[in-house]
């Protein structure tokens, strides 16, 4: 099962995430923020990360560049309200896959999200050995 971490501080939006994608064969675990987000993506497995921008603690721009500094290579796809053409350059410049204004299509979304598996981090750079998988987290 395709493990993915959504990182997010609207609750209303990680649950939707986590009811959609877990209904679409995704194990979804959540952090809501920044600084969460990058302690869980660097100590466990994803194969794909769902981040907002705008959060609590470190931004979402901070998270992709030091997930990419410490050469965690998951897919990111931005899910985000920030939507002009610099802000989609900043966060693909700091190494985000693809990037999502709010609000979206959940169709659209998981299709993406189905995208950034198939290219995978972990095929792209090997899986880091010190990085396991997150504890289960029951949906519902």
């Amino acid at each position: 099962m395709a493990r993915v971490l959504v990182v997010d501080d609207e609750r209303s939006i990680t649950d939707a995430l986590r009811r959609g994608l877990a209904a679409h064969g995704f194990a979804v675990d959540v952090a809501t923020t920044g600084d969460d987000g990058l302690w869980k993506a660097t100590e466990y497995h994803y194969d794909a990360i769902v981040l907002d921008i705008m959060l609590p603690g470190l931004s979402g721009y901070e998270v992709v560049k030091r997930l990419r500094a410490a050469q965690v290579w998951t897919p990111v796809l931005m899910l985000t309200a920030k939507d002009g053409e610099y802000d989609i350059a900043d966060a693909l410049d700091l190494g985000a896959d693809d990037y999502l204004p709010k609000p979206f299509s959940f169709v659209v979304l998981v299709a993406r999200v189905r995208a950034l598996q198939r290219r995978g981090g972990r095929e792209r750079c090997g899986r880091r050995p010190d990085r396991g998988e997150p504890p289960a987290v029951p949906v519902g």
